[in-house]
């Protein structure tokens, strides 16, 4: 086992130093690479825990979340979120199972499913509950494939993340015309309001059918929402009365759009703050495989992935957390 540590800090080293650079990294043999069968079998039994341990959510045969079995009965846990209308779990193996929701936490992101089944076997997460995890300690979950596994480091200290809100991206001041509303004097570039089709010197009046004349009563109602939700809005422009339907986006990836690693970072999870409590990792997992369990090095679950922050960046959902929502749920069955 040591040996083949060295071999992944090795791996770790050379790819750090040269990921920009696709010739050199050619040069590391296949086998060596973070999917090759060395690195793969490094971690023995804690990958065929992770593997056996995790389940594929599906909605119309595709993929949307991840999961970890926390009952032999078939319940799961997951990122509530990112499951919605899940109809259909997928084993390891490839068996495919009927799901049916259970409970919604929105606290904290999670939900419980249960997969229609007459097993009552299925392999169930071992969590680890001494909080050991320190940063910088590796760090394994399964591919969304359920095929192999993937590798990184703790890579922040234990921290509460507050709740971010929803914004459309725009700069405002309050108009001093007849039409009393909100005018906008700049839309930022590719941001919610921009895709939507606002305009600067666009003069808004109403939000959810809420009218609005000042800054402030326009932020209220949207700072109430989060990323991802839906606004309509009504507005004046070249006084025209127009209507557009805004998907509200985040706050830190708006105002911070000429950020080269959230430029890189593809899809992000729709709720990714107001955490009492979160691990962070740079495991390179993609946003639909939020949901799953994360594993220590002896296959320990240490946590439910519960948001992609960006490309390096992930949250999971410790196990003092996941298991304070585990426990009231089963404490309230009779």
């Amino acid at each position: 086992m040591k040996g083949a540590i060295t071999i992944i800090l090795i791996f770790h080293f050379f790819s750090a130093g040269y990921s920009e650079d696709s010739n050199r990294s050619k040069l590391l043999a296949l086998d060596y690479r973070l999917n090759g069968k060395s690195i793969q079998n490094a971690f023995g039994n804690a990958k065929d825990s992770a593997l056996k341990s995790t389940v594929r959510l599906l909605r119309n045969d595709k993929l949307i979340a991840l999961g970890g079995f926390i009952h032999p009965d078939g319940y799961i846990l997951t990122k509530a979120s990112s499951c919605v209308g899940a109809r259909e779990a997928e084993t390891f193996d490839g068996t495919k199972y009927p799901l049916k929701i259970k409970r919604r936490f929105e606290e904290n992101d999670l939900a419980i499913y249960q997969l229609i089944s007459k097993d009552n076997s299925f392999p169930v997460l071992n969590w680890e509950t001494k909080k050991n995890v320190t940063e910088g300690s590796w760090v394994i979950a399964a591919h969304y494939s359920l095929n192999e596994i993937r590798v990184g480091i703790k890579s922040g200290n234990y921290r509460k993340i507050d709740r971010e809100g929803g914004v459309m991206g725009v700069l405002l001041v309050n108009d001093d015309t007849k039409a009393k509303g909100v005018k906008i004097s700049e839309v930022v570039p590719q941001a919610a309001a921009y895709r939507a089709g606002l305009l600067q010197d666009d003069i808004i009046t109403y939000v959810d059918n809420r009218r609005v004349k000042t800054q402030d009563s326009l932020i209220k109602i949207v700072g109430k929402k989060d990323p991802g939700d839906v606004v309509q809005i009504k507005l004046i422009r070249n006084n025209e009365i127009k209507n557009f339907v805004v998907t509200l986006g985040h706050r830190s990836v708006t105002f911070d759009l000429f950020n080269r690693n959230l430029q890189m970072s593809g899809p992000v999870s729709k709720r990714k703050d107001s955490f009492s409590t979160v691990l962070q990792h740079d495991l390179p997992l993609p946003r639909e495989a939020m949901g799953g369990p994360l594993f220590n090095l002896n296959g320990q679950c240490i946590g439910i992935n519960i948001a992609r922050v960006d490309r390096v960046t992930m949250y999971a959902l410790p196990t003092t957390e996941s298991l304070k929502t585990i426990n009231s749920f089963f404490q309230k069955i009779p």
